[in-house]
């Protein structure tokens, strides 16, 4: 795509009318920038490793047109930041991602979608959407398999690759015409066997399904798995035999359902894990209550024994009531004001038995750890922390000893909003933190860097700032991308 001012529209607060201009997820930190840029020769402060090599890369929502609705900070159209390291130098781009919907309003066509404070495309009687009745953005994560980048959506959608240092739309992931569906933001990729393992689930329908796709990129196993009712899971777990299904009760109002419009509510029911082969039927599964809670983010997941150990962010109160300063949006201010603690859940696959324990009791989301160990026991998480405000603002990470709930702590200078981070392991590297935590942060002037921390001295603060030439908005979630895997 044109790096040129001719590809997105400038949004400003200048430019928003009617109740948008209540909207903070449009102003701010959370401003859409408006261009495509390259820049291959960055200004390094301090010192970028030569033992780090390959692509820090992370998504959100970023709207290519002032929005003229209500709209949600999750509506906007999927765009990845990334700076790519090698030698001890760092190069920046920033790239839409070119799904189906974004590619036809750019053509200018009505894709006839609605959005999470709009009546979805089931309120038309003529929409050929089928289950993908809001827009399709892939603004919501990003995973490497198989060489390149799939930006993935939340509410389960296409999977579209992208080359993982140039950011170049590849196009729609099918699986070699196999996926039987969508698949949804957080599905995991286990080191051992390349295997890319998904979810996906259904807005009105009561059931989820889980999928396996080889190293080359082959689906070898996709299951169905019957639920009490419609469900709306954003994460799972993943160990080396199973994977871990979410059943929590945050679902649909009957009114919603009805209205076709995203109206959900906390239901009065257990929480469920349910744990599935990840190679067997979904009538395998083995299902564990606990308490009533909801999970966006699991940290990671592993085998200890009879147990299946998962460790995740549980959402409680944020204690804000609704600040009637954002009028109509007063609602999902309040609801993405997270406020999470890491808790690890063990459920044995012989008794039956579920066991709770909270790690910790400062907020943070968002938790990151070494790629490599992903379905396997991992002593590291890399969290960000939650500054105590109404807008949803990272300042700044902390690194959990998943053992001891233990934390040391890293806080950005005032003002500064981070970002999910993302771990590179050190070329040559020893053990599980041997390697570097990598974040964007932007302050209240815009201005934004990349921070490279050694993991092992993580206190510390950065070794290497590099100043960006683009703004990097606030937005979801990033990976790693090894260099010596990325796909030519």
């Amino acid at each position: 795509m044109a790096d040129d001012a001719a590809v997105a529209r400038r949004i400003s607060t200048g430019e928003l009318t009617g109740l948008n201009t209540l909207n903070p997820y449009l102003q701010g930190l959370y401003e859409p920038v408006a261009v495509e840029t390259t820049a291959l020769e960055l200004k390094v402060i301090g010192e970028i490793p030569k033992d780090l090599h390959g692509s820090f890369v992370r998504n959100g929502p970023n709207p290519h047109e002032a929005p003229e609705g209500m709209h949600h900070w999750f509506d906007g159209d999927g765009m990845v930041h990334a700076v790519y390291f090698e030698n001890g130098k760092a190069e920046y781009r920033n790239r839409y991602v070119g799904t189906d919907d974004y590619r036809a309003e750019m053509a200018g066509l009505d894709i006839g979608a609605g959005g999470v404070l709009r009546p979805s495309a089931k309120s038309r009687p003529d929409s050929k959407r089928g289950e993908l009745v809001y827009k399709d953005t892939a603004n919501t994560d990003l995973v490497f398999h198989n060489g390149s980048l799939m930006a993935l959506w939340y509410i389960s959608g296409k999977p579209v690759r992208v080359n993982a240092r140039t950011l170049e739309t590849l196009g729609n992931e099918t699986f070699g015409g196999a996926l039987p569906r969508h698949v949804s933001a957080h599905g995991k990729v286990d080191p051992r066997t390349g295997e890319f393992c998904f979810f996906d689930y259904s807005l009105t329908e009561p059931w989820m399904t889980y999928g396996v796709v080889d190293r080359n990129n082959v689906l070898t196993n996709f299951q169905r798995v019957d639920l009490p009712g419609p469900r709306l899971p954003h994460d799972m777990g993943l160990t080396e035999n199973y994977v871990v299904l979410h059943d929590l009760p945050v679902v649909f109002t009957e009114g919603g359902l009805r209205n076709h419009m995203w109206q959900i509510k906390v239901a009065d029911q257990p929480a469920r894990f349910g744990v599935a082969p990840k190679h067997g039927t979904g009538d395998q599964i083995k299902w564990f209550e606990t308490d009533t809670c909801y999970i966006y983010h699991v940290a990671n997941a592993w085998e200890d024994g009879d147990e299946v150990v998962m460790t995740a962010c549980m959402m409680t109160p944020n204690g804000f009531p609704p600040n009637p300063e954002y009028g109509p949006y007063a609602s999902m201010v309040n609801v993405l004001a997270l406020n999470a603690v890491p808790v690890e859940w063990r459920m044995n696959m012989v008794t039956g038995e579920v066991r709770k324990r909270q790690l910790d009791d400062r907020i943070g989301e968002f938790p990151v750890i070494n790629l490599d160990y992903t379905g396997a026991r991992s002593r590291w998480s890399y969290h960000v922390s939650m500054a105590h405000e109404e807008l949803q603002r990272f300042d700044g990470l902390l690194k959990y000893d998943l053992g001891t709930g233990q934390a040391q702590e890293y806080k950005f200078a005032e003002g500064l909003g981070g970002s999910e981070p993302a771990f590179a392991p050190r070329i040559g590297a020893t053990s599980e933190d041997d390697g570097y935590v990598i974040v964007f942060a932007t302050a209240p002037d815009g201005t934004s860097e990349v921070q490279v921390l050694n993991a092992q001295d993580f206190d510390k603060g950065p070794i290497a700032r590099i100043p960006l030439p683009a703004r990097v908005p606030a937005g979801f979630h990033g990976t790693w991308a090894p260099g010596d895997q990325i796909a030519a």
